[in-house]
């Protein structure tokens, strides 16, 4: 299981994956340029929405299609630090 986890530092925002930077994923769709943000709707939360569904899913197509709603229902409400993990997301997903 994966835990995906976000922070807001002096430095910046910080996205990762086991640890790992979490990539944002411009090769499957660049909703912005500007990086990831939560904590509302818009084109920064979709691009972590997409990443992190894109790393999940391991399917960049279906990642895709699946942004926007994972955006507006998880992403857009979570904390300034959250932590999600693989159970979370399924459960999400399952829910829509």
């Amino acid at each position: 299981m994966k835990t995906y986890c976000g922070v807001r530092t002096i430095d910046g925002l910080k996205v990762t994956v086991d640890g790992d930077p979490l990539d944002e994923r411009y090769d499957v769709k660049q909703f912005t340029s500007w990086g990831f943000e939560w904590t509302y709707e818009g084109a920064e939360p979709q691009q972590l929405a997409l990443a992190i569904l894109a790393d999940h899913l391991g399917d960049g197509a279906k990642a895709v299609e699946l942004s926007e709603k994972f955006m507006q229902d998880v992403v857009a409400n979570m904390d300034n630090d959250w932590t999600l993990t693989s159970d979370e997301i399924d459960k999400a997903l399952n829910a829509s």
